[in-house]
């Protein structure tokens, strides 16, 4: 077996009971949430097992996602399975960063419930929106974007024909509509609360700056691939003003899969609710392998094929 990546959905992955049964089988898990809550003065545990209202809010998924997969990797990394990199979507990168030993626990929950209501509140509501396109090429997509009137561009470049665009709402709808007449499978508007990963939220790149700032950042344990740059980050210098520009630039995850993969990484184990980031890696390299660790048998599956 080659080398493996631990991976980390974003914000979309979340539901109601996402973790709860690692939450009723494992006291370390109830312990990391207790630390979650007490670091942000509410509770997580309500929060991910009871409040679908808040769990779909920006200021409170984030930091919801965060607190669950973080909680998921430490049960992972106990069984004696560790990562060789490490690499999120948007949100799922503050998780990367915590699987690689740069943020502790309580910070990466902090920083990322701060950073959900600057995103929240950065642009009106309604100013802003995102959709996704499916079945054309990035090149098309971005040549759409640039022909179309206002503030439009790519957001999400997650795998081969999948892709998500961002911006001023009504450029976003009319590079929606050009993508269907250039042949899109599908262009759909996406439910956010806001045009993420556009230069819209440029004015929140210096108050998130600030407040990673005030962290106690450790020493990197091993590389993540960042997803402003698809490139490998070794030095604990570089991660602020990367994880700033993140908060408007295009999630570049289909070329850091690509990246992993040069570096020979044949193993993908996703992190956290859901198996969307498997389903884009397979897509982006045939014949990976990938896990998606969601459950309790999820976990005690990996640790078999692992033979752990």
């Amino acid at each position: 077996m080659g080398k493996i990546a631990f991976v980390f959905p974003g914000q979309g992955a979340q539901y109601v009971g996402m973790g709860k049964d690692f939450y009723e089988a494992y006291p370390e898990f109830r312990s990391r949430l207790a630390q979650a809550s007490d670091r942000l003065g509410f509770s997580v545990e309500k929060l991910m097992f009871e409040e679908e209202e808040k769990l779909n809010l920006t200021e409170y998924t984030q930091c919801a996602m965060v607190s669950v997969c973080g909680a998921i990797t430490d049960l992972v990394r106990e069984a004696g399975i560790c990562p060789d990199v490490c690499a999120g979507l948007s949100l799922g990168e503050y998780a990367a960063l915590y699987a690689c030993g740069i943020f502790s626990y309580e910070d990466a929950v902090a920083a990322v419930r701060e950073r959900g209501i600057l995103m929240q509140n950065t642009v009106p509501a309604g100013i802003g929106s995102m959709a996704a396109i499916i079945g054309l090429t990035a090149e098309q997509v971005e040549n759409i974007c640039g022909k179309t009137p206002g503030r439009v561009s790519i957001a999400n470049d997650n795998c081969p024909g999948q892709l998500v665009i961002t911006g001023e709402r009504q450029a976003v709808l009319e590079a929606a509509q050009k993508a269907k007449e250039a042949g899109a499978r599908r262009a759909l508007e996406l439910k956010v609360s806001g045009p993420f990963h556009s230069e819209l939220l440029i004015p929140a790149a210096e108050p998130l700056r600030k407040i990673l700032e005030g962290l106690a950042l450790s020493e990197l344990e091993m590389p993540y691939v960042a997803n402003t740059t698809a490139a490998y980050v070794k030095e604990k210098e570089e991660v602020v003003d990367l994880l700033a520009r993140q908060i408007y630039s295009p999630v570049r995850f289909r070329e850091s899969v690509l990246k992993m993969n040069d570096e020979g990484v044949d193993t993908f184990i996703e992190i956290g609710p859901g198996h969307t980031l498997s389903s884009m890696i397979r897509k982006t390299i045939k014949g990976a392998r990938t896990y998606s660790v969601d459950r309790v048998e999820d976990l005690q599956k990996l640790k078999e094929e692992m033979g752990c």
